[in-house]
């Protein structure tokens, strides 16, 4: 089995003000993710996320349990060889009075990388037609590939994106998630934190879902859907038709569909095909954003009256 890229176990994080109540911040969280595979990293506003992903730079440490990147510790780590990290924030912030090249050739400097790799760089990321131009002549959309090719210049093993998609096109959203896809199959360890659930559902291999600094759930969809047992619906033509009469299917006819539990469907749908020969069935299956919200909504529900917390 190969070694998890990064690993995390029982990890906590407080911070202490002096003069003010510490605030928890991570309370036992776990979770591993392996090369080229990509987490999507979820949760409310204030549910620990910035801080998971700082714990993950290495540039704060954690107050309790281990985080490791590639087997080092990410915050020793810093003070001697880097790891192969890159990181997009969700505000990307550049010296807007410098050109795309001047920009990029910048950072490559910093990370010994040599000037036409630059220019191959923005041409992979299409922005070779505005090279020469200032940066603060770009839209959202191409200071997000702009952000997402100087995180990417070293070629990392591991890739934080923070909110990458947010103000971008449809088009835009769908350029940004085919190079993850390319970064995956390279082998890099990606990790996404976003509020655009219906996005990142097709992309990730596993999600992790953080409420009030802890750990809701995690897992890739099959594991998620089976934790929170969510409805899901089958629907065929002339469904009132085929199934009248039917006493084991009576249970689930709602309308024009059958409606289920998800731990029932696989009992259902072989029961459908072996004794009903129905195969031309259509299954709507429980979504990112549905078991994010089964999770979710009750801790929002509980804290309203007490300040509330955000989604």
């Amino acid at each position: 089995m190969d070694t998890p890229v990064i690993r995390a176990s029982g990890l906590g994080k407080t911070y202490s003000h002096r003069g003010s109540e510490a605030h928890t911040a991570l309370t036992d969280v776990s979770f591993e993710l392996g090369a080229g595979r990509l987490l999507a990293l979820l949760g409310h506003n204030g549910a620990g996320k910035s801080t998971l992903i700082k714990l993950v730079l290495g540039l704060i440490e954690p107050s309790q349990g281990e985080i490791s990147v590639m087997g080092q510790n990410p915050v020793h780590s810093r003070g001697k060889r880097a790891l192969p990290i890159g990181y997009l924030p969700e505000n990307v912030s550049f010296y807007d009075n410098m050109t795309g090249f001047e920009l990029l050739k910048y950072f490559a400097a910093l990370k010994g990388i040599g000037a036409q790799s630059v220019k191959q760089l923005l041409e992979e990321f299409g922005l070779d037609y505005a090279m020469d131009r200032k940066v603060r002549t770009y839209s959202k959309g191409m200071r997000q590939r702009l952000g997402l090719a100087q995180a990417t210049l070293a070629e990392p093993k591991v890739l934080l994106l923070d909110e990458p998609t947010v103000g971008l096109d449809p088009l835009a959203s769908a350029f940004l998630y085919r190079k993850l896809n390319e970064l995956k199959q390279a082998g890099c360890a990606v990790i996404v934190c976003t509020h655009e659930l219906g996005l990142v559902e097709q992309e990730l291999d596993k999600a992790l879902i953080l409420g009030k600094g802890r750990v809701l759930a995690k897992g890739d969809m099959s594991v998620l859907r089976q934790g929170c047992d969510l409805q899901l619906r089958v629907a065929f033509d002339d469904l009132p038709k085929r199934v009248a009469g039917d006493a084991f299917l009576s249970e689930f006819v709602r309308e024009d569909a059958l409606v289920m539990n998800f731990s029932r469907r696989e009992q259902v749908l072989d029961y459908l095909i072996r004794e009903k020969q129905i195969c031309d069935l259509s299954v709507s299956l429980p979504s990112l954003s549905d078991i994010f919200h089964h999770h979710v909504s009750p801790l929002v529900h509980s804290a309203t009256c007490s300040g509330g917390i955000e989604l």
